[in-house]
């Protein structure tokens, strides 16, 4: 033990930081508070200050120094103790390595030297990787990258300790710099995915670096893609990058202690080689050289940030050694020291600076607008860490302007970071003075992307900037209102991230105003009052961010254009009433989601109770609503000033408690068990007290008496009973029948009927729930006999506007109410005769439709909307087809008779001839006349338990003729929402349509064939431009599609053809998202009626009619683009086959239907087209010409038969038409696309088979699978010139050259013989693939389409001559390679298959044409 002790002894001061601990021990007290810092954490300032303690070598100074000043020290390494590490070098080697606790008993420098010895022992072996689950040899299996460098290895091994490899490395830097450079930048190359190496003398070759890394990348550039680990998502380099960011950083920082970052040429190397990889065009050496050199940095800005720390305690101990008095001369010596280690640590700043200066020069200002944006991103992370390390050096405009210009950066990682590395910025409070410039400049920029950004990620960072900012005072008030605005944002992480930033104006606003209470003379401000305070000015806010949205939101509307947030709360605003329902999804709703927890006034709904209850009018007091309180309990209850509420702010007060109370709820829910039901009962012993007083004080205000409907569906009315408040109850009952009987709101309606429904739902309370309800529908009974005031022909009555509103009002209550509860009975109770039924009241009021008022337009369409739903709930009562008995044959007769007389109506206001109806009553008329069909539609199937539907006694058949005017209801429908949407596009977009569209017709029409449309920025067609969020254009959007819907589900169950689907069809891509998806409906039919029912003539029809009408607009100049009827054909492409599992074809239509399709749109386009050349309009000409993309996405499922025939039509089509295409006209290039797709499917159906022959193998045809004798005499090439002509035509194969015009198109009929030899040589001379070509496809040709190829077939004079020499020149190459067998793949780069394979495919294909 003792020689292992004295062994070690001479080893402790190998390396710079060991010669200090010996020294330090004796010396200074200070050190034993070290050794714990130095063990835990290598990079703690006192271990970068601690080997510069012993700068001066006389013994005496020291410890003069060390007792003179109690602070710790910090020293400057010098050069000098370089050689003692090299003498005891020495020592080491000879001794051999020591036993490895024994240095841990002593000081942490014995740890150090512990770790450095065991570091050196397995550095040969680390290739062999036992360290747990690591295997170097299975990487090397996996990637091909050489793992014959220690540094990588130690960098892939997650279990290495690195601390211990960058201790080694650096002993092996002072022992010998050449290796362990050289080391280091193999290292760094094997990162890159490079095998190469460097030796010691190249890599100090300075000038030899670009041309070696040119021989590096040379090899690389052998590879595609090649793999290296910061990009592969292999799991061994999962944490490839972080070790590689530790391992750097360990180096640097444990040389800057040691001092071999200032005295060896281990940075300039580093920089050297870095800085020239980083600028490679190979991406894996840039992009890990640039990582390297941020790293660099990186911990070159942590080594800075201590020496400048350094620096400052020896300024502030030399100027305290120079204020003391004491002449000594201790003290003088102490003077001397302090100023040589000043001295030195200027001397590491100037030797830091310079570092630091050229890795951004050289490396940051080029890569951070890379063209990778990994590389961006990657320079801006590391920039953001740079501002926190060193924030005294790159908290300058002068880098900070890097970070606001990449906020503009496409790459969403590299705004990203730009937000985290602001968010850095703005943590430095200490430099908040530095930033005033840069914020100023860039905050508009970044409330930009707060608002708008496409990545809510981003948003929120930036969000959470923006309050750092406002932390520091840089946001004016407009621009903290705009942030704020956010709250109502529809994406509840950019409410949840603005929510803090909300809180903190909430709590300024509060404080402010508890202050101007307490300054007035009173006393502290009680938790009440504050909770009131807090109430108040959450309204005021919410109030004051409504009314800027409300701005904005006119702005936006009165220039045609959306604006983040606002738009999109306006259009949640401005949905019709009816289908707001409870209207849970309010901005308020949203604002208090998002601030609950955040602010407390939100979750604190007892208080805003309480103050809602309170009389905030004119007189100041809370003047007793119900005259319970005494004047004595009103006087003390004063409002004050600080929490009294305008008008306004008390309907959002109310907003905000039924939010709060939903959203206690929930919480509560998601709570421990019986939560929710503690806060459900304490809300509704509040609210018994409350609620009653609630709907006295806001019965008269419409929007208020809404909110507080929506309160009663939130308790829990079992309390009731067990409280024994009965009374109470009945009391609610009758305050929510008194609102439902006195408002004719749609909205306060659907809340009183959804508030009605819950209280039914109160089992316990049956019998007042029973009373209540009679006494409801009674009222209802006497207000609609009142309505009528018991006229005898209200068909022809007339009445004042005052008893049209009335009766518009009752009909309009009944019918929310039917919506919900069956009155059936009640409509059709008399009283024995005695007084006339509701049935008969309101069909009477329906009867003047006839008329046309328009003043009775909303009575009469709610009188059908509530005949329609008392036939549906008759209906519903309908009893079993089988009972026969009296009493269920009198009820069906009576439902037949009432259907019918209403069926009349209906049919006479949607689609009659004669009515003078207006455009309300007519699509009232028309939803009930579809619902009604529906529901007795004779195609209807079984119920589930296979028993006849009760309604199938009362089946209707929808005439065709009724059928026709639906349709034509719809297809003008249609029309007058595309004007709609039309007069609402900005005038300036279509002025500038037409005035380009005159001069671009050719180049529109070249383009459009193509992937790319430069009229589709400026002409588009409604549905693709962003609509205004107005009132008026969403009511009408809504109107529009409750009109189609029954339409479609007309057709989807049977009761309409689905024939009549086209007229929905043709406007597809015109009139919104929502109208698109609608039409898939049809989609679904047509592909049910194709496929299953076997009915493909419909499905011809269907689709032919609908993109024909689809293209006419086009043709109209209703649209300006193909693209709606590309759309729609897309979808219609879906119709001929079904795909199932890894897209396998289930189902198919039968391709008769398919050529069919084809055949009829290419008569119609090519007419078209010919009309409109005889007519000389160019313009029209080109856009008809673009229909050939529309029928190039229906080849989709042709098959090599079908093609032949549809390109016969086509070609017959043009000819008979007499239409001349030039070959190289861009105008056709629509039309000669659909051509080669055409002459693709052909040669790819007979390559297919010619493969399969090839190879004898997998061949389905029964006569391809035996392989037969091929004699050698059959193949003669000499019948070319003599033969005679065939009886069978067949195409030519598309030549390379442009096709010739059709005036010079003949029909040449070729022999047999000439037709198999015309394949054999015209495969391998193509240049790309044998599918390229034409050949005889061995299928049937319809016997029709027989004159069609003898016409249609164009053949070139010089053919046959051309065919003859390729063959000719084909068979002196066949002799000089007999028997060799060339692959497909060869075919590609132009080389000749061989005889043998020639004359087998040359039987097959004889043998095939004889069988056919």
């Amino acid at each position: 033990m003792a020689d292992s002790q004295d062994s070690i002894a001479p080893r402790r001061s190998q390396r710079d930081r060991k010669q200090v601990k010996p020294f330090a021990s004796s010396s200074q007290s200070p050190s034993k508070r070290k050794r714990a810092d130095i063990e835990n954490e290598l990079t703690d300032l006192s271990e970068l200050d601690e080997p510069e303690q012993v700068q001066g070598e006389d013994e005496d100074d020291a410890v003069a120094g060390g007792e003179s000043d109690d602070e710790p020290e910090f020293s400057v390494p010098a050069t000098k103790q370089k050689p003692p590490t090299a003498t005891r070098r020495g020592k080491v080697k000879a001794k051999g390595p020591p036993p490895p606790k024994k240095p841990r008993t002593t000081k942490s420098a014995g740890t150090r030297v512990t770790k450095a010895q065991k570091g050196l022992r397995p550095k040969a072996h680390k290739p062999k990787a036992v360290n747990g689950d690591f295997d170097i040899a299975k990487l090397t299996t996996e990637v091909n990258i050489s793992t014959d460098n220690p540094l990588f290895n130690a960098t892939l091994n997650p279990s290495a300790a690195l601390q211990s490899t960058a201790e080694d490395f650096l002993d092996a830097l002072s022992r010998d710099s050449g290796p362990a450079q050289a080391q280091l930048i193999n290292c760094i190359l094997r990162a890159c995915g490079c095998n190469d190496s460097v030796d010691a003398d190249q890599v100090v070759d300075y000038d030899g670096v670009v041309d070696a890394l040119d021989t590096f990348t040379e090899g690389l550039k052998q590879e595609n893609s090649p793999i290296y680990p910061l990009t592969s998502k292999l799991p061994a380099f999962k944490r490839f990058r972080a070790s590689l960011s530790e391992l750097i950083e360990r180096i640097v920082l444990a040389a800057a202690e040691l001092g071999i970052l200032y005295t060896s040429d281990l940075m300039t190397t580093l920089q050297t080689w870095v800085v020239a990889m980083s600028s490679s065009q190979i991406r894996s050496f840039r992009h890990t050289a640039t990582v390297v050199a941020l790293e660099l940095e990186t911990a070159l800005c942590q080594v800075a940030a201590a020496v400048e720390k350094e620096a400052e305690i020896l300024g502030r101990q030399r100027e305290g050694e120079r204020k003391r008095k004491a002449n000594n001369k201790a003290s003088g010596v102490r003077e001397k020291d302090l100023e040589d280690k000043v001295v030195a640590v200027r001397k590491r700043r100037t030797a830091l600076a310079e570092y630091l200066k050229e890795i951004v020069d050289a490396v940051f200002v080029h890569r951070y607008r890379d063209l990778d944006p990994n590389i961006r991103a990657e320079c801006v992370k590391a920039l953001g860490a740079w501002f926190t390390y060193y924030p005294a050096h790159f908290l300058d405009t002068s880098y900070l302007r890097y970070v606001g210009w990449v906020l503009s950066d496409l790459s969403t990682p590299v705004r990203m970071e730009a937000s985290r590395a602001l968010s850095a910025v703005y943590a430095q409070s200490d430099y908040v003075s530095s930033l005033t410039h840069f914020t100023e400049r860039f905050k508009p920029r970044l409330l930009e992307m707060a608002g708008g950004d496409t990545e809510l990620g981003v948003r929120t960072a930036v969000i959470t900037v923006l309050s750092a900012i406002d932390g520091h005072g840089l946001l004016e008030d407009e621009e903290r209102e705009r942030v704020c605005l956010l709250v109502f944002d529809t994406e509840a992480r950019v409410r949840r991230a603005v929510a803090p930033f909300v809180a903190g104006v909430w709590t300024e606003l509060v404080e402010e105003r508890v202050a101007a209470t307490t300054s007035k003379g009173k006393s502290k401000a009680s938790d009440k009052v504050k909770a009131r305070v807090g109430v108040k000015a959450l309204t005021t806010l919410l109030v004051k961010w409504g009314k800027a949205l409300d701005r904005t939101a006119e702005s936006m509307e009165e220039e045609s254009v959306l604006s983040g947030e606002s738009g999109v709360v306006t259009r949640q605003r401005v949905h019709p009433p009816y289908m707001s329902g409870a209207d849970s999804s309010s901005r308020i709703a949203l604002a208090v989601e998002a601030l609950w927890g955040e602010v407390d006034a939100v979750g604190e709904w007892e208080e805003s109770l309480e103050v809602l209850l309170l009389d905030h009018s004119q007189g100041g007091k809370d003047d007793d609503i119900d005259g319970a309180d005494s004047l004595v309990e009103s006087a003390r209850n004063a409002v004050d000033a600080a929490w009294r509420l305008e008008e306004v702010e008390e309907s959002v007060l109310l907003e905000v408690l039924v939010a709060s109370l939903r959203r206690a709820k929930a919480v509560a829910a998601s709570g421990k068990k019986g939560e929710e039901e503690a806060v459900t009962s304490d809300v509704t012993r509040a609210l018994m007290k409350g609620l009653p007083r609630l709907f006295i004080k806001y019965q008269t205000d419409e929007k208020r008496i809404s909110n507080v409907l929506s309160i009663p569906p939130l308790m829990n009315l079992d309390l009731y009973l067990e409280m024994r408040m009965i009374n109470a109850y009945a009391g609610l009952w009758d305050d929510v029948i008194k609102q439902f009987v006195s408002h004719s709101s749609q909205t306060v309606l659907t809340r009183a009927v959804s508030t009605i429904r819950h209280l039914l739902s109160a089992t316990s309370l049956a019998n007042t729930n029973n009373t209540k309800i009679l006494e409801l529908e009674d009222d209802l009974a006497s207000q609609l006999r009142d309505a009528v005031a018991s006229r005898e022909e209200i068909e022809v009555a007339s009445f004042s506007e005052d008893e049209v509103i009335a009766l518009g009002a009752v009909c309009t209550r009944i019918c929310v109410l039917a919506g919900s509860r069956d009155l059936s009975s009640w409509m059709e109770e008399d009283e024995g005769g005695k007084q006339s039924s509701a049935w008969d009241i309101v069909s009477a009021s329906v009867e003047r439709g006839r008329l046309g008022y328009k003043e009775e337009e909303r009575m009469i369409e709610q009188g059908l909307h509530l005949l329609g739903l008392h036939i549906i709930w008759k209906a519903r009562s309908l009893p079993d087809a089988r009972d026969e008995t009296a009493d269920s044959n009198k009820f069906r007769e009576t439902l037949r008779e009432q259907r019918d007389s209403l069926l009349e109506k209906l049919v006479e206001y949607a689609v009659g001839t004669q009515s003078n109806t207006a455009e309300g009553v007519k699509r009232a008329a028309f939803q009930n006349l579809m619902n009604l069909y529906i529901l007795f539609c004779p195609t209807q199937p079984a119920a589930e338990d296979g028993q006849r539907l009760p309604t199938e006694a009362l089946a209707l058949q929808l005439d065709d003729e009724v059928q026709y005017r639906c349709a034509g209801f719809v297809q003008a429908t249609i029309e007058q929402y595309a004007e709609l949407l039309e007069d609402d596009k900005p005038s300036e977009e279509l002025t500038d349509r037409d005035d380009s569209s005159d001069d671009q017709d050719d180049l529109r029409a070249v383009k459009s064939g193509k992937g790319k449309h430069p009229s589709k920025t400026r002409s588009k067609t409604p549905a693709k431009r962003n609509q205004p969020a107005s009132k008026a254009l969403l009511e009408q959007e809504y109107q529009f599609i409750a009109t189609i819907s029954p339409f479609l589900r007309a057709i989807r169950a049977g009761a309409v053809h689905v024939r009549h689907g086209a007229v929905l069809l043709a406007h597809y891509g015109r009139l919104g998202p929502v109208f698109d998806l609608c039409t898939k409906v049809i989609v679904d039919a047509l592909r049910e009626e194709g496929m299953y029912n076997d009915n493909g003539e419909v499905v011809v029809d269907v689709v032919t009619q609908a993109l024909k009408e689809s293209f006419s607009l086009l043709l109209d100049s209703v649209v300006h683009n193909e693209d709606c009827s590309v759309g729609l054909a897309k979808q219609l492409a879906s119709t001929f086959m079904i795909r199932g599992a890894q897209l396998a074809v289930v189902r198919r239509l039968d391709t008769q239907y398919i050529v069919k399709m084809h055949t009829v749109l290419l008569t119609w386009i090519i007419k078209r087209i010919s009309t409109l050349d005889a007519n000389k309009n160019k313009k029209q000409k080109g856009n008809a010409v673009l229909f050939f993309r529309v029928l190039s996405v229906l080849l989709k499922s042709v098959e090599s038969r079908d093609a032949l025939s549809i390109k016969a039509h086509m070609d017959q089509c043009i000819a008979q038409n007499k239409i001349e295409i030039p070959p190289t006209s861009k105008l056709w290039e629509s039309q000669r696309i659909y051509e080669k797709r055409l002459s693709s499917i052909l040669t790819k159906g007979k390559g297919g088979k010619g493969r399969k022959a090839k190879g004898a193998t997998g061949v389905t045809d029964s006569e391809e699978s035996e392989p037969e004798p091929q004699p050698e005499p059959q193949f003669e090439p000499e019948p070319v010139k003599d033969a005679a002509p065939s009886s069978r035509p067949r195409p030519r194969p598309r030549p390379t050259n442009p096709p010739p015009s059709p005036t010079e198109q003949s029909e040449h009929e070729v022999p047999p013989s000439v037709s198999q030899e015309d394949e054999t040589q015209a495969t391998p001379r193509g240049k790309s693939q044998p599918g390229n070509h034409e050949v005889e496809s061995p299928v049937q040709t319809p016997a029709n389409s027989r004159t069609v190829m003898e016409v249609a077939t164009p053949t070139n004079g010089n053919e046959l001559a051309r065919k003859r020499r390729r063959m000719e020149e084909m068979e002196v190459e066949e002799s000089e390679t007999a028997g060799e067998h060339q692959s497909l793949e060869d075919v590609r780069f132009g080389e000749e298959t061989s005889q043998v394979q020639s004359m087998m495919n040359e039987f097959i294909i004889r043998r095939k044409r004889a069988r056919h």
